[in-house]
Parts: C-alpha cells; sequence; structure tokens
C-alpha cells in the first residue's frame, strides 16, 4: 500500500509559475487561523540544497544523473531530519506546506535521465496528501522569467520547460489513491490563483 504523508501539502509547476508567491500567500492565509503549520521548500537551506542551488545556477556542471542523487538525498533530510523535518512537525500535529517536492525530480531530472531510475531513487519517500499544482503555460512562465532581469538558472529554457511540462503530466497521470492533485489554471492573476487554492483546500479544512 502507498504511503500517503497526511497534512503534507506540495505546491508544483514550471519555473516562473508562481509556486512561492502561492507559498507566501498560504503562509499569510494560515496565519490567522490558529492552526500549527510548517513552511519550507525544496531544495533546502541544508549543506546539500546549497550544492544543488549552486548547479542550478551554472556555477558548475555535474551529469543529470548527480543532479537526481543529489536532491534525493536533499529530500531524505528534509523528510526525516529528526530536529526540523516534515515528518517530525507533522507528529507534532502541524500542517507541513513545501515549495516542491519529488514531482519536481520526477519531472525535471528525468529529461536527460531515466525516468524510471529518477521513480527508484524517489520510491521510499511518501506521497503528500494534497499537490497543488499551478498549470501555467510555457510562454507565459518564460514571459515572467526573462521579465525579472536576473541570471537564468539552467533549466529555465523554453524547450527544457516543455518538457518539464510532459514529465509533469506523466506524473501526475498515476497518483495513488489518498495522493489529492488540485490542478490549477496558472495562467490567473496570482489574486485568482490564490483563492482557487483558498477555496479547493484551505476553506476546507477550517
Amino acid at each position: 500500500m502507498t504511503n500517503i504523508l497526511k497534512n503534507f501539502w506540495v505546491l508544483e509547476g514550471l519555473d516562473g509559475a508562481g509556486t512561492t508567491t502561492q507559498l507566501k500567500n498560504i503562509d499569510s492565509e494560515l496565519s490567522k487561523t490558529g492552526l500549527k503549520y510548517m513552511i519550507t521548500a525544496e531544495p533546502t537551506d541544508s549543506e546539500t540544497g546549497k550544492i544543488i542551488r549552486r548547479v542550478l545556477s551554472g556555477e558548475f556542471t555535474v551529469p543529470q544523473s548527480t543532479v537526481a542523487r543529489l536532491f534525493s538525498a536533499d529530500r531524505d533530510n528534509h523528510l526525516y531530519n529528526t530536529e526540523n523535518g516534515v515528518v517530525k512537525n507533522i507528529n507534532e500535529g502541524k500542517i507541513v506546506v513545501s515549495d516542491r517536492y519529488f514531482f519536481s525530480s520526477l519531472a525535471y531530472q528525468s529529461i536527460g535521465y531515466d525516468f524510471d531510475t529518477v521513480m527508484l531513487l524517489n520510491s521510499t519517500f511518501p506521497y503528500p496528501e494534497y499537490v497543488i499544482y499551478i498549470d501555467t503555460p510555457v510562454e507565459d512562465c518564460i514571459q515572467r522569467i526573462n521579465s525579472r532581469g536576473q541570471a537564468k538558472e539552467i533549466y529555465e529554457k523554453y524547450e527544457y520547460q516543455v518538457k518539464v511540462k510532459q514529465g509533469y503530466e506523466r506524473c501526475f497521470s498515476s497518483l495513488p489513491e489518498g495522493c489529492n492533485l488540485l490542478r490549477i489554471k496558472g495562467d490567473l492573476s496570482r489574486e485568482e490563483i490564490f483563492e482557487e487554492i483558498k477555496n479547493k483546500l484551505i476553506n476546507k479544512i477550517l
């Protein structure tokens, strides 16, 4: 039976889809409710996560297989760290909301590396109770990335993001029972996207 981690919510989407913005909105909304919760993200702020961010920035190059293993190692610590891990916080009665999880690895690292192998690297990790997928057209994401005026990460290219979108659809085509996909149109305004998140999830648990 597939392991579902109750009270674990995950935001997913292409680069530029707005997952970080919506994580901040969720944080603000949950802070008003009196519920116990934790906001987090992958890659983490751990030493492994810092190495990943250096790779993503293009500071140095490693094979996609190495990137997949780095993410898996960072994720293991993210989940099971005895001081501040996701599982510890959930066991303390908190809702945990993460900007990205293993669906990102499957969508991103399987480009140039075998999907089934990436799946195997993540096969022991529990599925979240909810996946909030901000389904944004690739063109919109690239336009937002370009408008930032910042140095691009290695995956922030149109052709790559097209493949990432296909990877996400492959992930979501076979979710186990108990892992709920909330697909939200990413071409809505930021405010409209958050209203959808509130209506489909937050308001239902209050």
